[in-house]
């Protein structure tokens, strides 16, 4: 299983390559799951059809510790399974921790599967939080992209995101 960590800039395009590359790999046939590792939670929007899917920290809030995959991962375009990780309540919490908390419970959950050729996490890339690198620091990417452009705000924070993984690698 090959695991890919998509960085960048937030609105820089990470989730639309993310899903259109996903997209291609699956109707080679390809077994893929995309980690959406963004607050805005918009990870996996395209592969499901528009839906805007519950995310895991919002079911731990809602249902508690005791919940089922289902519940938190959905399939969609060419059965790409897609979790969408979350963010804590506004003015609360840590967003880089519901990074931590999503792959662990996933992991504990049997999400991980021998089946899957790819797992690609979509990880906001202009916060500095230490659990945006969670991806990389734990090894559960064993590649890493940034998608950037020339702007200066892109190039900013691609440089932040390879010093910040250099560093943990």
């Amino acid at each position: 299983m090959r695991q890919v960590a998509i960085y960048g800039k937030g609105g820089i395009g990470k989730s639309t390559t993310t899903q259109n590359l996903t997209a291609g790999l699956a109707e080679m046939g390809k077994h893929i799951m995309i980690v959406g590792c963004d607050p805005k939670a918009d990870s996996t929007r395209l592969v499901l059809g528009g839906l805007a899917q519950k995310t895991v920290l919002d079911t731990l809030r809602d249902e508690g510790d005791d919940i089922e995959l289902e519940a938190v991962l959905k399939e969609g375009y060419g059965k790409i399974k897609g979790v969408e990780s979350g963010g804590p309540e506004p003015g609360v919490g840590c967003a880089g921790r519901g990074i931590i908390t999503s792959i662990n419970l996933l992991e504990q959950l049997g999400a991980y599967t021998d089946d899957l050729d790819y797992v690609f996490y979509d990880v906001l890339g202009d916060v500095v939080c230490g659990g945006f690198a969670m991806p990389i620091r734990e090894g559960k990417a064993q590649e890493i992209y940034i998608v950037c452009s020339g702007e200066m705000m892109a190039l900013y924070a691609a440089n932040n995101i390879s010093q910040r993984n250099h560093q943990v690698c």
